[in-house]
């Protein structure tokens, strides 16, 4: 409560409050000043309040006294629990830990005032995970209780710690969290083989590397603690067998290393071991990390393929051995019990040639063809062996025959060798130098010798000198040469070797007489071909071209004029059958249909009437046809020509510009006058041909035909 001196409980002074939570959470009564709160308070929200109190003259309100401060405080009680900053824990420890081991650390808070009583004062203890786990009441700690817990045996523990305040005392508040623990595995287990003996079979045809069986050491542990590495440590079958270890199930894969031979031996004892690959030295007092079983592996006989004494066959032969020579044997057998017996052949497949053969009862090979190494070096065939009663059992064998060589190849040229010599050449100058390749192998290498032939030694104008290094210089023997008196020499040179039998060959030397300038640089020959390269010179590749050109423009132009030439005339018209031209626009039924046309009018012009119209159709025509004077027998062309161009010229339906007209005047002049066959049909009496006859040689075919109906007539 709130007083003033000046307050004469005349209500002449009013209260009024300011500060943390004045109106709020703290009022007061102005008339008495008594100070009230409106709520609970909660120290943990707020542990002070500072408010400020100061009594006013109700009329004036003015103040009657200076402002006061005052703080109130807020008393803590028990009223908050312990809160762990988790709800769950999650801890692993290895398994076999020593008591003591540390856990985990929990940690629990409370909201009341650590300096007022024993209401922050938090204990904890274990409710749940006894006897395994302990925890500390003061830190929280979580430590192992117990000895030598097993992760085999159990692997995950829920522990509940209590966190209570009030230092524990009877009335405090509590809280819990739980503590999920795991133990994570160590290797303290050894493999252990379930069963002593394991038995397999394997048949002896097995490939190698085949897997015979499968065994397995079980290891409770996990991970990298349960890897087993699997040998074989002893037995009679210790090189003819290994093991490896399959890394996803940990099982021992027995595989075969060496052929199998029930022949030889039908049953193998094995001593496999399976043991740890990490192991931890705490735990070796537990035994040792390792375990051993017997593996009994029994071989079956199958039908085997016959077997070569050898995996493969070299053999050698000289070049020149005579066919049907021997050069080696193979040998197979049967390895089973029976000793089939075996038969022998040549892959064909691998000697297309057919180069070899092979007796089949034996396995001698032998040639059947002649051989030469230079073409082939190395024969590379392969032999079958096949049991004679069951030939599907068969087996191969590469055979390696390599052909020696022998001294059946002459040494010659590399090249072919031209050269030239100058016409000023000086005696005994050097114009080329040879050599030689031989196809022959020459194990100490070949040494050859060069010399000229015995028919050009004496008369040669050149002289040869034998190098002793495989070479040879072809030397001048005159002065000068005259490319006039001999364009070219030929110059036989004989080339030996060192080898037996001493082969040799004659070899040619083409050398052309060519003009030189003093310097010895070749100017011009009659060989052309020594110094110009083949081909065309650009002047020449230029003419062909303009040629193209030409002829393609004259192409060109030509088909352009035949283009022109067909085009149709400027007017076509039906009803224009002035002159001669009579379009009838119908194909007619030959020599025989008269109906369509007068064939008259076309074998005589003269015979042409006004009126006569065509007798098949209707006319088309709106003007009549002009009236054309005829010819007289002695009319002048020129005289026909201009009377017919002044009709064109005044004939009022002609068209108002240029035209064809067509005149058909045939002139006269020729003594046998017209020879056409229309005119003649229309007179009745028969015509004389034999006048033909005497025309001469090139009217004798038509007098043949003219004379052969005469005489058909006759008869």
């Amino acid at each position: 409560q709130l007083h003033s001196d000046q307050d004469k409980g005349d209500g002449s002074l009013k209260y009024i409050l300011s500060g943390d939570g004045a109106g709020d959470l703290f009022i007061i009564n102005e008339n008495t000043g008594d100070i009230q709160a409106t709520r609970r308070l909660d120290r943990e929200e707020k542990p002070v309040y500072i408010l400020r109190a100061q009594a006013i003259n109700r009329r004036t309100g003015r103040p009657v006294e200076p402002e006061s401060e005052f703080i109130i405080k807020i008393h803590d009680i028990n009223d908050n629990e312990p809160m762990f900053t988790k709800d769950i824990y999650n801890a692993s420890i290895p398994e076999m830990s020593d008591v003591g081991t540390f856990v985990v650390q929990v940690t629990a808070t409370d909201a009341d005032d650590p300096t007022y009583g024993n209401s922050a004062k938090v204990v904890y203890s274990i409710l749940q995970g006894q006897p395994y786990f302990s925890v500390e009441s003061e830190t929280g700690i979580v430590k192992t209780a117990l000895l030598n817990m097993d992760r085999e045996n159990r692997e995950q523990y829920q522990v509940v710690i209590q966190a209570k305040d009030m230092g524990g005392q009877m009335g405090g508040l509590s809280g819990t969290t739980t503590v999920n623990i795991t133990l994570t595995d160590v290797n303290d287990n050894p493999p252990r083989f379930p069963q002593s003996t394991y038995q397999f079979r394997a048949p002896e045809s097995m490939p190698l590397d085949s897997p015979v069986g499968r065994i397995k050491a079980n290891d409770a542990d996990v991970d990298e603690n349960a890897e087993i590495e699997y040998s074989i440590t002893e037995g009679d079958g210790y090189d003819m067998f290994g093991i490896t270890t399959d890394k996803d199930t940990q099982e021992g894969i027995i595989t075969v290393k060496k052929a199998l031979d029930f022949e030889n031996k039908n049953l193998y004892i094995l001593k496999v071991e399976a043991a740890n690959t990490h192991v931890d030295p705490r735990f070796l007092y537990l035994g040792p990390f390792k375990d051993s079983a017997t593996v009994r592996i029994q071989v079956e006989d199958v039908d085997e393929p016959p077997m070569f004494s050898r995996p493969a066959y070299i053999m050698e032969v000289k070049e020149d051995v005579p066919m049907n020579s021997i050069i080696g044997t193979v040998t197979a057998q049967d390895p089973d019990a029976a000793k089939n017996p075996v038969k022998y052949s040549v892959d064909r497949h691998t000697d297309m040639d057919r180069v070899f053969n092979i007796n089949s009862g034996n396995g001698s090979i032998f040639t059947s063809k002649p051989l030469d190494r230079e073409t082939l070096l190395w024969h590379n065939i392969t032999v079958i062996a096949a049991e004679t009663n069951n030939p599907k059992q068969s087996s191969r064998v590469p055979v390696f025959i390599k052909v020696l060589d022998v001294n059946d190849n002459a040494p010659e040229f590399p090249m072919f060798y031209e050269t030239f010599v100058c016409e000023n050449a000086k005696a005994e100058q050097l114009i080329q130098t040879l050599s030689a390749v031989d196809k022959d192998d020459s194990y100490s290498g070949h040494q050859f010798s060069f010399s000229l032939a015995p028919e050009a030694a004496s008369s040669s104008n050149f002289t040869l000198q034998d190098n002793r290094d495989n070479t040879a210089g072809i030397f001048t023997r005159k002065i000068r040469y005259n490319r006039h008196e001999m364009t070219t020499y030929f110059l036989p040179v004989v080339i030996s070797d060192n080898d037996y039998p001493i082969q040799s060959s004659t070899e040619t030397v083409t050398i052309r007489v060519c003009a030189c300038d003093h310097r010895g640089k070749m100017l011009s020959c009659n060989a052309e071909a020594l110094i110009h390269p083949t081909g065309l010179s650009t002047g020449a590749l230029i003419a062909i071209l303009l040629c193209i050109i030409i002829l393609l423009v004259t192409v060109v132009l030509f088909a352009a004029l035949r283009r022109q030439r067909k085009k149709e005339p400027l007017i076509i018209s039906k009803e224009d059958i002035r002159d001669n031209i009579v379009s009838y626009n119908d194909e007619g039924g030959g020599e025989e249909d008269t109906q369509a046309f007068d064939i008259g009018t076309l074998r005589n012009p003269e015979a042409i009437d006004d009126n006569k119209l065509r007798r098949d159709i209707v006319p088309e025509t709106l003007f009549m046809p002009r009236r054309t004077a005829t010819a007289r027998d002695n009319t002048d062309v020129r005289d026909f020509i201009n009377q017919r161009l002044k009709e064109n010229d005044t004939d009022p339906t002609a068209p108002p510009y240029d035209s064809l007209a067509t005149y058909a005047y045939e002139g006269n002049g020729s003594v046998a006058e017209s020879l056409s066959s229309l005119e003649s049909v229309t007179t009745d009496g028969d015509q004389d041909y034999d006048y033909l006859s005497d025309w001469g040689p090139r009217f004798k075919k038509l007098a043949d035909m003219y004379g052969a109906m005469d005489s058909d007539k006759d008869s």
